[in-house]
Protein backbone atom coordinates (compact mmCIF):
# COMPACT_ATOMS: atom_id res chain seq x y z
CA UNK A 1 0.00 0.00 0.00
CA UNK A 2 1.69 3.31 -0.86
CA UNK A 3 2.38 6.00 1.89
CA UNK A 4 -0.73 8.45 0.15
CA UNK A 5 -3.09 5.55 0.94
CA UNK A 6 -1.79 4.78 4.41
CA UNK A 7 -1.75 8.52 5.46
CA UNK A 8 -5.56 8.41 4.10
CA UNK A 9 -6.51 5.76 5.92
CA UNK A 10 -5.04 7.20 9.41
CA UNK A 11 -6.48 10.82 8.71
CA UNK A 12 -9.93 9.10 8.20
CA UNK A 13 -9.50 7.16 11.82
CA UNK A 14 -7.81 10.35 13.69
CA UNK A 15 -10.47 12.81 12.10
CA UNK A 16 -13.34 10.89 13.59
CA UNK A 17 -11.16 10.21 16.71
CA UNK A 18 -12.06 6.12 16.30
CA UNK A 19 -8.52 5.29 17.59
CA UNK A 20 -10.22 4.69 21.14
CA UNK A 21 -11.95 2.16 19.29
CA UNK A 22 -9.52 0.07 17.65
CA UNK A 23 -8.59 -2.31 19.85
CA UNK A 24 -6.75 -5.38 18.58
CA UNK A 25 -10.18 -7.51 19.32
CA UNK A 26 -12.32 -4.80 17.96
CA UNK A 27 -9.79 -4.71 14.68
CA UNK A 28 -9.80 -8.70 14.46
CA UNK A 29 -13.47 -8.93 14.66
CA UNK A 30 -14.06 -6.28 12.03
CA UNK A 31 -11.44 -8.10 9.85
CA UNK A 32 -13.64 -11.20 10.20
CA UNK A 33 -17.05 -9.68 9.32
CA UNK A 34 -15.53 -7.92 6.37
CA UNK A 35 -14.16 -10.74 4.98
CA UNK A 36 -17.88 -12.69 5.68
CA UNK A 37 -19.55 -10.07 3.71
CA UNK A 38 -16.49 -10.51 0.80
CA UNK A 39 -17.51 -14.12 0.59
CA UNK A 40 -20.93 -13.31 0.76
CA UNK A 41 -20.58 -11.77 -3.05
CA UNK A 42 -19.75 -15.60 -3.95
CA UNK A 43 -22.45 -16.65 -2.18
CA UNK A 44 -24.90 -18.43 -5.01
CA UNK A 45 -22.29 -18.51 -7.67
CA UNK A 46 -18.14 -18.92 -7.59
CA UNK A 47 -18.33 -17.16 -11.78
CA UNK A 48 -21.54 -14.80 -10.96
CA UNK A 49 -20.63 -11.83 -8.81
CA UNK A 50 -20.13 -7.95 -8.80
CA UNK A 51 -17.03 -6.97 -9.31
CA UNK A 52 -17.92 -3.15 -7.84
CA UNK A 53 -19.43 -4.90 -4.63
CA UNK A 54 -16.36 -7.16 -4.14
CA UNK A 55 -13.83 -4.44 -4.44
CA UNK A 56 -15.66 -2.71 -2.10
CA UNK A 57 -15.46 -5.21 0.83
CA UNK A 58 -12.21 -6.16 -0.28
CA UNK A 59 -11.16 -2.62 0.14
CA UNK A 60 -12.85 -2.30 3.78
CA UNK A 61 -11.18 -5.72 4.81
CA UNK A 62 -7.56 -3.57 3.79
CA UNK A 63 -8.56 -0.68 5.55
CA UNK A 64 -9.22 -2.93 8.42
CA UNK A 65 -5.96 -4.84 8.27
CA UNK A 66 -4.08 -1.73 8.06
CA UNK A 67 -5.61 -0.17 11.37
CA UNK A 68 -4.54 -3.66 12.89
CA UNK A 69 -0.69 -2.78 11.57
CA UNK A 70 -1.00 0.22 12.86
CA UNK A 71 -2.61 -0.27 16.39
CA UNK A 72 0.09 -3.13 16.86
CA UNK A 73 3.09 -1.23 15.29
CA UNK A 74 3.50 -4.01 13.02
CA UNK A 75 5.70 -3.68 9.31
CA UNK A 76 3.03 -5.56 6.68
CA UNK A 77 6.53 -6.54 4.79
CA UNK A 78 8.31 -7.94 7.37
CA UNK A 79 5.27 -10.04 8.43
CA UNK A 80 4.16 -11.00 5.50
CA UNK A 81 7.49 -12.16 4.46
CA UNK A 82 8.11 -13.98 7.76
CA UNK A 83 4.78 -15.91 6.77
CA UNK A 84 6.50 -16.93 3.21
CA UNK A 85 9.11 -18.35 4.72
CA UNK A 86 7.43 -20.46 6.86
CA UNK A 87 5.05 -21.01 3.92
CA UNK A 88 7.93 -22.03 1.56
CA UNK A 89 9.79 -24.07 4.18
CA UNK A 90 6.20 -26.17 4.92
CA UNK A 91 5.46 -26.29 0.83
CA UNK A 92 8.26 -27.19 -1.03
CA UNK A 93 7.53 -26.98 -5.17
CA UNK A 94 8.78 -30.31 -5.31
CA UNK A 95 5.85 -31.73 -2.82
CA UNK A 96 3.04 -28.95 -3.15
CA UNK A 97 3.12 -28.18 -6.74
CA UNK A 98 -0.51 -28.57 -8.40
CA UNK A 99 -1.76 -30.46 -4.99
CA UNK A 100 -3.75 -29.14 -2.85
CA UNK A 101 -3.06 -30.96 0.26
CA UNK A 102 -2.24 -29.66 3.30
CA UNK A 103 1.49 -29.69 4.56
CA UNK A 104 1.17 -32.48 6.79
CA UNK A 105 -0.31 -34.30 4.24
CA UNK A 106 2.77 -33.59 1.50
Amino acid sequence: MNQNTIHRIRQFTEDRDWNQFHTPANLAKSISIEANELLECFQWSDTDYDIEHVKEELADVLVYCRNMLDKLGLDEDEIVNNKMDQNEAKYPVDKARGSAAKYDEL
